[in-house]
């Protein structure tokens, strides 16, 4: 029975109108046969491979979101466990993480997402996201770990490997590699 009654279904959903579009090939969905296509939006890229302009623009509008939603959400208390910055916005790991969680956000809170679409990004993105950020040696950890001590400092990062000095000192010195092997 049950059965039968999605195939009735198939059935009504096969039998009726095709919404009209201009071109009888529209229902075959190949493109340029159905008229003009639609704008596709610009695909999201990572804020730390943008530049200028289009960098502090999607920086606002991330700073909007951090400082509007996750922060009074899942913005926990500061300790030294889970270490915050009121200049986040300087360290770019953090930037990258915080980037990457609202595209992520801005995805699976779509209805395309289903009702489980935030759910999913609790599970999959939130908690890992916030466990990086906000590590006790991660990359806020030499900044505040108290709401009463705000501080601020950026850690340095790892040098360059040993083949990258190479390489620019030979540069740097007009003898290309591939000339010392010649030799």
């Amino acid at each position: 029975m049950e059965q039968s009654a999605q195939q009735a279904q198939q059935l009504d959903h096969l039998a009726s109108d095709p919404s009209p579009s201009g071109s009888p090939f529209a229902a075959f969905g190949m493109p340029g046969l159905g008229g003009l296509p639609a704008a596709a939006s610009p695909e999201p890229r990572p804020i730390l491979e943008l530049d200028g302009e289009e960098r502090e623009d999607e920086l606002d509008a991330l700073s909007d979101w951090v400082d509007d939603f996750f922060l009074p959400v899942y913005g926990a208390e500061v300790t030294t466990a889970a270490p915050w910055c009121l200049q986040w916005q300087e360290h770019d790991d953090v930037v990258a993480w915080l980037h990457a969680l609202w595209l992520a956000y801005q995805q699976h809170k779509d209805p395309e997402a289903g009702l489980a679409g935030m759910f999913v990004w609790h599970r999959d993105f939130l908690t890992h996201a916030v466990a990086a950020i906000r590590a006790p040696g991660g990359p806020l950890s030499a900044c505040m770990t108290s709401p009463d001590r705000p501080a601020h400092r950026l850690l340095p990062g790892p040098q360059p490997s040993v083949r990258t000095e190479k390489a620019a000192a030979e540069e740097a010195a007009g003898t290309p590699e591939s000339y010392e092997l010649a030799t």
